[in-house]
């Protein structure tokens, strides 16, 4: 009987449940909400390394797709917490400890302020640095005239 009290206390103590009823937040949902918030840090170039933003900017070019937020983000989430993976290109001259800190720090923010979960640990992969001029830089311009 004391087993039963401890985990409906414990239960209580989640903003996702109540005396009314439970809240289940997908993990789609929590990968998009972090990687809008990655995509806000300047110093963020992309998100995703080399073979999803390929497949992303595939994907991107069909008629009436929209845009993956969650690419290079990956979310293991339970029924309070989350963690959160991310892959990101850094922009040349940033200083990479201090973008992953702010990186982390607006992921945190985000993801704990929209849905309640505490997030235990954002990681961060840099895969590249991003060089102005560098070849996948003019997407918006045409190509021909």
């Amino acid at each position: 009987m004391t087993e039963k009290a401890t985990t409906t206390k414990a239960e209580s103590t989640s903003a996702l449940a109540s005396d009314q009823g439970k809240t289940t937040i997908a993990d789609q949902v929590v990968a998009k909400i972090a990687g809008i918030a990655a995509r806000d840090v300047d110093g963020v170039h992309a998100l995703g390394g080399g073979v999803s933003r390929t497949v992303g900017a595939i994907k991107e070019r069909i008629p009436g797709s929209r845009t993956n937020y969650g690419q290079g983000v990956s979310v293991e989430v339970g029924e309070r917490q989350a963690a959160v993976d991310l892959d990101i290109i850094a922009d040349y001259g940033i200083a990479i400890a201090d973008l992953a800190a702010g990186v982390r720090r607006n992921v945190v923010g985000s993801v704990e302020r929209m849905t309640g979960l505490e997030v235990t640990e954002v990681n961060i992969v840099v895969h590249d640095v991003h060089l102005e001029g560098e070849s996948g830089d003019d997407e918006d311009e045409a190509r021909v005239e």
